[in-house]
């Protein structure tokens, strides 16, 4: 496994942007896919955008398609989601996953993923 660490969230307007990083410690992040889910109060966690391990192709729910873009830095164990035309619907914990075992394609599925960070808060103004 590894250890994810995520950080950047915060409050915001509507419309405007926020970075989210995760760290990842214990282990090379280039072993697995990676992604970003997130979880508003009272509803089901849900898959934001993921990335292959390669970070060559990538995934995301069509809420945020268009808006949100996922990239790693596998040399510096990092992994970022940047959004932009951020919506009042878009307040949540944001959690990053990462696959450890093989180099599967990612998944939507929070169960693909074998560790996850404590997540960031990101609430959006409107």
């Amino acid at each position: 496994q590894v250890q994810l660490v995520e950080s950047g969230g915060g409050l915001v307007q509507a419309g405007g942007s926020l970075r989210l990083s995760c760290a990842a410690s214990g282990r090379t992040l280039s072993s697995g896919a990676m992604a970003w889910f997130r979880q508003a109060p009272g509803k089901e966690r849900e898959f934001v955008a993921a990335s292959s391990w390669t970070g060559l192709s990538t995934y995301y729910a069509d809420s945020v398609k268009g808006r949100f873009t996922i990239s790693r830095d596998n040399a510096k164990t990092m992994v970022y989601l940047q959004m932009n035309s951020l919506k009042p619907e878009d307040t949540a914990i944001y959690y990053c996953a990462a696959r450890t075992s093989d180099r599967a394609r990612p998944l939507t599925t929070g169960n693909f993923y074998d560790s996850w960070g404590q997540g960031t808060q990101v609430t959006v103004s409107s």
